[in-house]
């Protein structure tokens, strides 16, 4: 076999394989919602990327107790949390990303600011819904079924 032949019979990186595509993007949402939670929450706390405390509005600030920047650490432990829940169990993690992604939807609209944000956490919040749902289909590395199934899943 040349090597012009093996090139042809090799296997292309992006599989039309329903299953390999399946699991492709199950990977990548866990990825992205288990390291972005758990960076922005660690952010709360050297604030690299911003100054939290823009982001929350006057009337959630008057809810909670202690300051704004109090408040901001917090979201960032559960910021944490959401993260590592995600990457031990995404189908649970992704629906509790999205309800925290609703929170802060709601808490920027009834800001009337930073609507541009809102609009982006919409679409993550979408895939994170995504997420929670891919995680029942794709099975655990080491068992034969879904998610969730009678193989020892710990999904």
């Amino acid at each position: 076999m040349t090597r012009l032949d093996s090139l042809h019979t090799a296997r292309p990186v992006l599989s039309r394989d329903p299953q390999a595509a399946t699991r492709q993007a199950f990977v990548l949402l866990r990825t992205v919602f288990t390291v972005a939670p758990i960076a922005f929450g660690l952010d709360k706390f050297f604030e690299l990327l911003t100054h939290w405390e823009d982001y929350l509005a006057p009337w959630v600030n008057r809810l909670t107790p202690g300051t704004a920047h109090q408040t901001m650490l917090a979201v960032g432990v559960i910021e944490i949390a959401a993260g590592v829940l995600v990457a031990l169990r995404p189908a649970i993690g992704g629906y509790v990303v999205a309800a925290w992604l609703a929170g802060i939807i709601l808490n920027l609209v009834t800001m009337g600011d930073y609507l541009d944000v809102a609009l982006r956490d919409f679409g993550l919040l979408v895939a994170a819904l995504a997420l929670a749902r891919l995680a029942v289909a794709v099975p655990a590395r080491g068992s034969a079924g879904p998610a969730g199934s009678a193989t020892g899943s710990s999904r």
